[in-house]
């Protein structure tokens, strides 16, 4: 009697065990796709005109956000300048490492063709982009409930960044325009603990004997103390928060630019 009510208890402890961490655990392999945020869909519905492109060209893409790269955030601009369809873009972010190099083979006879003697692509406008933390911890919530000794507690926080786009005019170095957006940044966080005191009080209510075997048995069960823990916690990629951010802008730019 005490062997097969001991062993029962520990096997349902140890399937809410095995179910708790298989459900957190558990994943399918995904496959790379294509990006198809809301936000890169919409640049898609922007009209592309015939005719020359404004040409267009980044010099100066900030920071002041520890998770994101300076240099990141401006090949994520470029992007979604290209997706637009809206723009041309010159390069000046790796001009030695690239252009320049080439002319200077080509200027020494080793590469065919007139990339020497040809000029780059002026830019009618600069971007200029900052990035700033808006609000880290702009909001949080925690909260928990306990049934039959068993601790589930759930909690919320959301951050935020803000981006700055200012819009320079080449030619007279007149700010002409800027565009700034905000997103929040959400996580939310699990935790479960106790179960095995759940465990045992749903195995207790369900005794329908007090004989001395059956509490000596309960009573060496408890002697065991069995637990799980399971804790989770899930976070909105802040790379992924800052492409959104730049398509937005890029999408604002495009709207703002055409209309000239």
């Amino acid at each position: 009697m005490r062997s097969r009510t001991r062993g029962a208890y520990v096997a349902g402890i140890a399937v809410i065990s095995l179910l708790l961490v298989l459900g957190g655990t558990c994943f399918a392999e995904a496959e790379p796709e294509v990006d198809s945020s809301n936000t890169s869909e919409k640049l898609k519905t922007l009209q592309r005109k015939a005719g020359p492109k404004p040409v267009v060209t980044i010099y100066e893409f900030r920071s002041s956000v520890p998770e994101i790269s300076a240099r990141a955030g401006q090949d994520m601009f470029v992007t979604a300048l290209m997706k637009s369809g809206a723009f041309a873009v010159a390069e000046r972010g790796r001009l030695n490492e690239g252009i320049l190099r080439e002319k200077q083979l080509n200027a020494t006879g080793q590469t065919t063709g007139t990339s020497a003697s040809r000029k780059m692509a002026g830019a009618s406008y600069i971007f200029e982009v900052v990035v700033s933390e808006a609000n880290a911890g702009e909001s949080q919530t925690e909260g928990g409930v306990s049934v039959g000794g068993m601790d589930v507690g759930l909690g919320s926080a959301k951050d935020g960044i803000g981006m700055d786009v200012r819009i320079v005019d080449a030619e007279t170095g007149m700010v002409v325009d800027a565009v700034n957006v905000r997103k929040k940044i959400e996580s939310t966080s699990a935790i479960v603990s106790g179960v095995g005191k759940l465990a045992a009080s749903l195995f207790a209510s369900k005794l329908k004997s007090t004989t001395l075997d059956t509490l000596n048995a309960v009573n060496a069960m408890n002697q065991l103390n069995p637990d799980a823990n399971v804790k989770s916690s899930r976070k909105e990629g802040v790379d992924k928060a800052l492409r959104s951010c730049i398509e937005t802008c890029v999408y604002e730019l495009a709207k703002r630019l055409g209309e000239d």
